[in-house]
């Protein structure tokens, strides 16, 4: 890491002596330290620490004369390779999540083109509120990363979730950061979940599928160093750290938010989108009519996604294509007829009958089929398939770059 150059922002909270050890430990890795502290962690520590430290001066207010003549909270938001919060406060995450700039800490964070890594601190009770997480999605959704928060007693009294993560937890996820993997500098979309189709405003089609799979394989890609935008449908898993979040519902809107998503390097189809929608779906809720006889639903197809961005000319179309065929029975038989007929690279053959339970577990057997061979790969967790997927789509870069070069 020597030479790279961080912008700790310190919020306000009793986690913020901790930062101390954060600045020692990442300048003894040769790391520049800059320090912004809200005037909320200046009751905790002073700023006097974090200088002698880092060897820098610490920035506290938004208007300073002397760097404001040329900008100075514009080039401070832009001259780091990564920005640090920590501790990440309940208000910080608020006023970023909203768009919120009152002061110099929440105005690096909105003009910073740079990535962004929040350490979560704060009250347990806090942390669990509504509102912040509903601004934990969004800032995930923006791409911020984030570490911890841990569980634990806290200064309060209280126990849970809350704690700030430890410094060397947090200079392990800024190394990560760091990191050159396989495929930095590469793109990738990555479709998750199901799809939704609504019947009337309280039913709709739907299937099995808990977007755990597509999960892990977003941030398989995104820890080997692809830049991940992330399309997912109404999915019970947490969305994947370090990537761009688009939230979706039906199959129209993957598709659009698919095709916005392009230009990518690489495309990898793990969502399970429904194949049929209701033509037309009532404004209000169907009921049950005298007669008992049960409402005739005309059903339109969907939009193939694979198919259509698989068929897309050189330039448009991802350079790698690569769909998923979740198949009862004739597993190997479907998925080759599938890869052909879809027009993708490469296709994840998996058994979703009840005897694989693949759809909705945590394990999943898959054969890899491309156009000169098939990898049978052994029953394993859906992370470690993942894994498995972005060391294999690492191989197609190296490659790929060799023949280009």
């Amino acid at each position: 890491m020597t030479g790279k150059r961080v912008l700790l922002i310190v919020g306000g909270g009793i986690a913020a002596y901790k930062c101390l050890e954060l600045v020692r430990r990442l300048s003894e890795r040769g790391v520049g330290v800059r320090v912004v502290m809200t005037k909320a962690a200046q009751e905790f520590v002073k700023p006097l620490s974090f200088a002698s430290l880092s060897g820098e001066k610490v920035q506290t207010e938004l208007f300073e004369l002397t760097d404001e003549v040329e900008m100075g909270h514009i080039e401070l938001s832009r001259s780091a390779d990564l920005l640090v919060v920590a501790p990440a406060t309940a208000d910080l995450m608020a006023k970023l999540a909203n768009g919120l700039a009152n002061d110099l800490a929440s105005t690096l964070l909105l003009a910073t083109d740079t990535t962004v890594l929040m350490a979560p601190a704060m009250n347990v009770r806090m942390w669990e509120h509504p509102a912040t997480q509903r601004n934990l999605e969004a800032l995930k959704g923006d791409g911020v990363l984030f570490v911890g928060p841990n569980e634990g007693g806290m200064a309060c009294g209280e126990y849970g979730p809350g704690r700030m993560a430890e410094p060397m937890e947090i200079v392990a996820a800024v190394e990560r950061q760091f990191a050159a993997g396989p495929l930095t500098g590469l793109t990738a979309l990555v479709t998750s979940g199901p799809t939704h189709e609504p019947i009337d405003p309280v039913r709709y089609i739907a299937n099995r599928s808990s977007g755990r799979q597509g999960v892990a394989i977003a941030e398989a890609l995104a820890s080997a160093g692809a830049a991940v935008t992330f399309v997912t449908g109404p999915a019970e898993h947490a969305t994947p750290l370090g990537c761009k979040v688009v939230p979706v519902e039906t199959a129209a809107q993957m598709r659009a938010a698919a095709g916005a998503a392009l230009p990518a390097d690489i495309a990898v189809f793990a969502a399970a989108v429904a194949d049929w929608r209701v033509t037309s779906a009532d404004g209000r809720k169907i009921k049950k009519d005298k007669s008992g006889a049960p409402p005739a639903l005309e059903l339109t197809e969907n939009p193939d996604i694979l198919a259509e961005i698989s068929a897309l000319p050189p330039g448009k179309r991802p350079r790698l294509v690569i769909g998923f065929a979740a198949e009862t029975n004739d597993v190997l038989k479907n998925a080759r007829a599938k890869r052909l007929r879809k027009g993708c690279d490469w296709l994840i053959a998996n058994d979703v009958s009840e005897t694989g339970g693949a759809m909705g577990g945590t394990q999943n057997q898959a054969t890899l089929i491309t156009a000169d061979a098939e990898e049978n790969w052994p029953r394993e967790t859906k992370t470690s398939l993942a894994a498995r997927l972005a060391e294999r789509i690492a191989a197609w870069a190296s490659e790929n770059e060799t023949a280009e070069c």
